[in-house]
């Protein structure tokens, strides 16, 4: 046996340990566990110009389960909904032409996803571009925080217009 073999470690590791057992993922794995009417109203309290505190999100959802006889959901949960909540799409050919100009190979007659578009005009935009982007939703503003692929002096924008914004 020599002192670095790795095959002869592992075959010692399973007569020691046992066969792996591989774990089957859950079936639910990937979607959301809330009750359809529970996770329709958080989406709409998400849904605003201005991002609301937590705790008035809890506080509100807590009434609303209260009210229909179902477990309100832990902080965590409305952070995990909040990463993963749909914001607004916006139609291309509606957009400024100085927006438009940063979605690169987007035909005009498509949509685009708030968070993809902040992302683009903060990244790739002029002036004008990121005024449009510090403008959007909070919801798209803090999804888009949560993309890789940022350039930093773009993500020193996006980190100012968070906290200016209080996202």
């Amino acid at each position: 046996m020599a002192a670095f073999d790795l095959g002869d470690s592992l075959r010692r590791a399973e007569e020691r340990l046992g066969p792996a057992v591989a774990r089957r993922p859950r079936r639910d794995r990937g979607r959301s566990r809330l009750a359809p009417e529970l996770q329709a109203e958080l989406e709409r309290l998400l849904t605003g110009r201005e991002r609301p505190p937590v705790r008035v999100i809890s506080r509100r959802l807590e009434t609303f389960c209260r009210e229909r006889g179902c477990a309100v959901p832990a902080r965590a949960t409305i952070y995990q909904a909040m990463a993963r909540a749909p914001s607004r799409s916006y139609e291309v050919s509606e957009l400024p032409a100085a927006v438009r100009e940063t979605l690169h190979n987007l035909a005009e007659d498509g949509a685009v996803p708030g968070h993809q578009l902040a992302f683009h005009c903060l990244n790739y935009g002029g002036v004008r571009a990121l005024s449009f982007a510090a403008g959007l939703p909070w919801l798209a503003l803090y999804q888009a925080a949560r993309l890789p692929g940022w350039r930093p002096r773009s993500r020193g924008v996006l980190e100012a217009i968070l906290r200016t914004r209080g996202i």
